[in-house]
């Protein structure tokens, strides 16, 4: 069942919620999210940002802000229908970190895209269920061939391939 929810209210807990990812500033998920939040996208992130609450968008911060620095994303449209904010946004930032991926069942590293110090600009559409004064559910359209192609994943060359190789060996012998 669907409910009417303040534009304003929703619009700032998007922008929000961007913010969160782009600082690091993880306490402010404690008031961002509700107790039962739950991110539709996290099934290749790691097990904890899988769970529920604000402890899963502080797993997901910390799995995104390992990888990528420089985060922005930009609004270029904002729309509100009864319960369910849309934002199409560009989500700008550089590869610094490693970029680990999980299998989504046991949650175990499936691949590793070590850091190439490259920019990248990606087009999103996300949607956020709000629920009272917090965000309760997110889901999300994202380029992410087009982030793979700028990061220089795809196509794979030889030296990166072995560069993955052992990035995800080590990955996985410190788990």
């Amino acid at each position: 069942m669907s409910t009417t929810v303040d534009a304003g209210t929703a619009e700032r807990l998007v922008r929000e919620q961007f913010a969160i990812i782009e600082t690091g500033r993880l306490e402010l998920a404690e008031h961002n999210v509700t107790p039962d939040f739950v991110n539709h996208r996290s099934i290749t992130e790691p097990p904890a940002a899988r769970g529920r609450g604000p402890g899963a968008l502080q797993a997901t911060v910390r799995w995104l802000r390992t990888a990528f620095t420089d985060l922005e994303f930009e609004l270029h449209r904002f729309e509100l229908v009864g319960d369910t904010a849309i934002a199409w946004v560009t989500l700008y930032g550089r590869q610094t970190g490693a970029f680990v991926g999980h299998d989504p069942d046991d949650g175990s590293v499936t691949d590793v895209f070590p850091a190439t110090g490259r920019s990248f600009a990606t087009r999103q559409v996300h949607w956020f269920r709000i629920a009272g004064d917090g965000i309760a559910e997110h889901d999300a359209v994202r380029d992410d061939l087009g982030l793979a192609r700028q990061l220089g994943w795809v196509p794979p060359r030889p030296a990166y391939v072995i560069r993955m190789l052992l990035a995800r060996r080590r990955a996985r012998a410190g788990r």
